[in-house]
């Protein structure tokens, strides 16, 4: 019933001002209520914390596992912080890979409440010219978040790039936000004229498959066919448009995809 609460008040605010209740309903919406370190987390990610990163209004808790051949960054999703990598990690440092990756704001270690999708890309972008890496691999909303940065950054010293369960169509996101606290149009209309006043971009534009057209790094994108948080048809959309990737649709594997053959296939991708 909560969500149906803050969707009457979102409607009531609205009469009195649609600024006030597109606010409210934004933070709402960008408000992480999991992902920060559990005690089961605590010792694996201990062990490779490498310093912290000054993001805008955020601290960053970056990681490092060494290795002599190309960087790898990780980039986790919506309520997950870098635990959620291990088995990719084991996978790449035998490779012997060079890892980094960082928790998100408001996630992991790193400092905040809320997190809105240009401030992760901030993040990644501080990342990469940190570490300069090579290869990037992002699942879920960090999927999305590479697309972005890369639409707009177009980092040249990257030449891979892999996404993993990621959705691609903000609108779509939107759509079951609203469904889910059941506000009203005035309310989804005064929201999205605060999106555009704040980042720049309509929801509409806000899009992994308008992005991935001028992608030209060579991609690999996985997705399950009966994935419950990230429609599958994202990245069908996302390959359609990104001239040189490879798409890679499972059954029964789930959002998370961290089977073992999944993590082999990466690998692969990386060495060749």
């Amino acid at each position: 019933m909560l969500p149906k609460v803050y969707g009457r008040y979102f409607n009531l605010l609205a009469r009195v001002s649609k600024t006030r209740a597109a606010e409210k309903a934004f933070y709402v919406f960008c408000t992480v209520r999991k992902g920060r370190v559990l005690p089961n987390q605590k010792e694996y990610l201990d062990k490779a914390k490498s310093g912290a990163l000054e993001v805008k209004n955020h601290t960053l808790q970056t990681y490092h596992w060494s290795g002599s051949k190309e960087t790898v960054l990780l980039v986790h999703g919506w309520e997950s912080n870098t635990f959620r990598w291990r088995n990719l990690i084991a996978k790449l440092l035998e490779a012997n890979y060079n890892i980094v990756a960082f928790d998100a704001p408001a996630h992991g270690y790193s400092s905040g409440q809320y997190l809105d999708l240009p401030s992760y890309s901030d993040g990644v972008q501080a990342m990469i010219e940190k570490y300069n890496p090579k290869y990037l691999i992002g699942h879920s909303m960090g999927g999305m978040t590479l697309m972005y940065n890369e639409f707009y950054h177009k980092n040249e010293g990257v030449e891979k790039m892999i996404t993993i369960g990621s959705p691609s169509e903000f609108y779509e996101i939107m759509d079951h936000y609203q469904r889910l606290l059941d506000f009203n149009d005035n309310v989804r209309e005064a929201l999205e004229a605060y999106v555009l006043n704040r980042f720049g971009f309509t929801v509409k534009e806000f899009s992994s498959s308008r992005f991935a057209k001028t992608n030209t790094k060579k991609g690999l994108l996985f997705h399950d066919e009966l994935d419950k948080l990230a429609p599958f048809h994202a990245s069908e959309a996302v390959h359609s448009y990104w001239n040189d990737s490879t798409f890679i649709r499972t059954k029964g594997l789930g959002h998370s995809m961290h089977q073992e053959h999944i993590n082999d296939q990466i690998v692969d991708f990386l060495n060749n």
